[in-house]
């Protein structure tokens, strides 16, 4: 039974890592850098596990980094808009 490699995420969680969120982000090169390993080892069963999981850890590492820019953007306008009240108060 021949049996194609799982995508192992690796390029995504490495992007994941630099630009959003750093821990999930490890996690998913963690587990994205053993699919090749366990699929050359012919372990199909783990390469497949340690595939999900990658994307997983990549998927909640983007999610993480976009939730806290929003938030991010969200505390800045809201800084600003009560520093402009502030200073419309003065006059």
């Amino acid at each position: 039974m021949d049996q194609n490699q799982p995508k192992n995420y690796l390029v995504e969680s490495i992007l994941v890592t630099v630009f959003c969120c750093l821990p999930f982000g490890i996690a998913g090169i963690v587990f994205a850098s053993q699919v090749n390993s366990k699929f050359a080892s012919g372990d199909f069963q783990g390469a497949l596990e340690a595939s999900e999981n990658a994307k997983k850890w990549m998927k909640w590492g983007l999610f993480t980094g976009i939730a806290v820019i929003i938030l991010y953007i969200i505390f800045v306008f809201a800084i600003g808009g009560a520093a402009l009240m502030g200073l419309s108060n003065n006059y």
